[in-house]
């Protein structure tokens, strides 16, 4: 049977970066690589129900061997990279034995994966870590949660000594982009609650994200030679500066904020003198702020309109996701016992609050409650992104752990027993 680092090495070393600007589901083919391999690899360990649709979202069943009814759950990843760094021709470097100290990463020796930087590397002395060569980001998010799901399935799969219900694999494409739950069937997935593989470190549970907004910003101004441009010309560039600089910079940013504080983030801006468009984040951790902020916008935009009366300044706020904190309330044995499997499995847990989200933000908002749990992730869309396999296996041991803890629920509900045959 491969071990977790050798699934580990394997999925990272297949590019599966998504493309926000792409019209196509999913937004990139080369996902589906991905996607075919963890098709196979679930007919392998002769998992049931095993598909592969269109929009690249693999799903398959580990069977109950309880003899009796039980909640169905499901354990969710997601195969696509950050479009932020580059995911091509990944070179994992394995670091046996570590032995402490900073780690200079030979592809391109100015990336230093530096202790004072990441003190978690001070409690993994002889452990195995593994980087990227610097050239690219590692993927370890999510294929940390990838391969911590497979190896978990593998390992129950290989020991029926361990009864455990019903249990749902479930790998979506496209989350770094927004969009990794818009074409998942619930209903064929058929779990009463899932748990996103997606998280930092170990031990922790995340019980929390950002709410999100997507601001489009799109100045419309008018072009002409600029020759004969005085008093004709509307710039759309020096009006979208404009706009820039009235944002919030000592506050409502990421570099000024940090735990509970939300903030507006430009990120991209494309254009020319006729038309400029640019792209900001509006995160918080109470959804009714989102408002505040997208009113903020309107108002930076209505104040330059009338500046430039011969410009047009629209803006369009789209919904990404929303704070998990409320639907989790809808099954709360979803958290209980996700702290639980941690301590089972050696650990205290820590109940963490994410600033950002994952599929299991919208998951939860669409009815299914799904905490997030720890992968071993570091410094993830960065060429310093880092894992280890002592945590990630840590997060296999709360997986078995998880499945042990819902096989012995027996007092059930008619809406829990589930028919997740497809």
């Amino acid at each position: 049977m491969p071990t977790l680092l050798d699934r580990f090495l394997r999925y990272v070393r297949i590019d599966t970066q998504s493309n926000e600007a792409s019209q196509t589901v999913p937004s990139t083919a080369k996902q589906l690589d991905l996607c075919r391999v963890l098709e196979a690899e679930c007919r392998e360990l002769g998992l049931a129900d095993v598909s592969l649709d269109k929009f690249g979202i693999v799903m398959a069943t580990l069977p109950s061997n309880l003899g009796r009814p039980a909640p169905t759950i499901a354990w969710v990843a997601h195969v696509d990279t950050s479009p932020e760094t580059s995911g091509t021709n990944v070179k994992p470097i394995v670091h046996r034995q570590y032995a402490g100290g900073d780690l200079v990463l030979p592809g391109d020796p100015s990336k230093v994966i530096r202790v004072a930087e990441n003190p978690t590397l001070s409690s993994l002395h002889g452990a195995t870590i593994i980087t990227s060569d610097g050239t690219t980001l590692l993927g370890a998010d999510d294929k940390a949660g990838v391969a911590v799901i497979m190896s978990a399935a593998a390992h129950l799969a290989a020991h029926p000594e361990i009864a455990h219900g019903p249990i749902r694999l479930c790998f979506t494409c496209d989350e770094e982009i927004g969009h990794g739950v818009d074409h998942l069937d619930l209903a064929k997935l058929g779990a009463i609650c899932a748990y996103t593989l997606d998280g930092e470190g170990q031990g922790m549970v995340d019980s929390e994200t950002f709410s999100a907004d997507l601001a489009i910003v799109t100045v419309t101004g008018v072009n002409i030679h600029p020759s004969i441009g005085k008093g004709k010309m509307v710039n759309a560039l020096r009006i979208m500066g404009d706009f820039l600089i009235r944002l919030p910079h000592a506050h409502l940013s990421p570099e000024t904020t940090d735990g509970r504080e939300g903030f507006l983030h430009p990120y991209t801006v494309e254009g020319g003198v006729a038309q400029a468009t640019l792209r900001i984040i509006l995160r918080d951790f109470e959804t009714p702020r989102l408002a505040e902020y997208s009113d903020l916008l309107h108002r930076i935009a209505a104040d330059l309109c009338r500046q430039h009366p011969k410009t047009q300044i629209d803006i369009k706020i789209v919904e990404q996701y929303r704070n998990m904190r409320d639907g989790l309330v809808k099954e709360p044995r979803a958290l209980a016992k996700a702290l639980e499997a941690t301590r089972a499995a050696g650990m205290e847990p820590r109940q963490t609050i994410i600033r950002g989200g994952t599929d299991g933000s919208r998951l939860t908002a669409l009815g299914l409650p799904t905490p997030n749990l720890s992968t071993g992730e570091h410094n993830p869309h960065s060429p310093l992104e880092w894992t280890s396999v002592e945590e990630m296996q840590r997060a296999v041991d709360v997986l078995v752990a998880l499945a042990q803890l819902w096989g012995q629920e027996t007092n059930l509900k008619s809406a829990e027993i589930v028919d997740y045959t497809v």
